[in-house]
């Protein structure tokens, strides 16, 4: 059975806190058991923290208000779309079917995932594009201001060497 990292739980608690609404008493364990909160590391230019030092848990998604629980299932189509953009190199154990993706690039996961949260999170995508955009332009200015900066230090270089 497929494995995904902590990133599921951890992230799914701080962005679907308040989701998990009602008084169901169903006590599950599903072998996630920390005697402590987790280190959590932020994944840059995202929303979503994951703990790297937790155990893995099995091919479901989960949610808790806190590292001891109570667990609840995700349905795929409710997984929060950051956490489903997240790389691959983010999953402790990625599935042997995600091999021909590149580590840095978001899974290839099916139409039915995520649909219900991005239906529920419309101006959530909006921003998500919008900080998208403004990134890659930041990133082709730092570029181009890295590449003026090589060409002069190359210019005064063969300038240097003439002398």
């Amino acid at each position: 059975m497929h494995r995904r990292t902590m990133v599921l739980g951890f992230a799914a608690i701080a962005l679907l806190g308040g989701a998990a609404a009602g008084q169901a008493q169903v006590s599950v364990n599903i072998g996630i058991n920390l005697p402590a909160p987790p280190s959590l590391v932020i994944i840059p230019s995202t929303p979503v923290a994951y703990a790297p030092a937790a155990p893995a848990n099995n091919d479901v998604w989960y949610l808790g208000p806190t590292h001891h629980g109570p667990w609840a299932v995700v349905a795929p189509a409710f997984v929060p779309v950051p956490i489903l953009r997240l790389p691959v190199r983010y999953y402790r154990v990625p599935p042997p079917h995600w091999k021909h993706v590149r580590r840095d690039a978001p899974p290839p996961w099916g139409p039915g995932w995520g649909h219900e949260w991005e239906k529920a999170n419309k101006e959530y995508e909006k921003e998500w594009k919008k900080a998208e955009k403004e990134e890659e332009k930041e990133w082709k200015r730092a570029q181009k201001e890295e590449e003026k900066e090589w060409k002069e230090e190359r210019k005064a270089m063969k300038k240097a060497g003439k002398k």
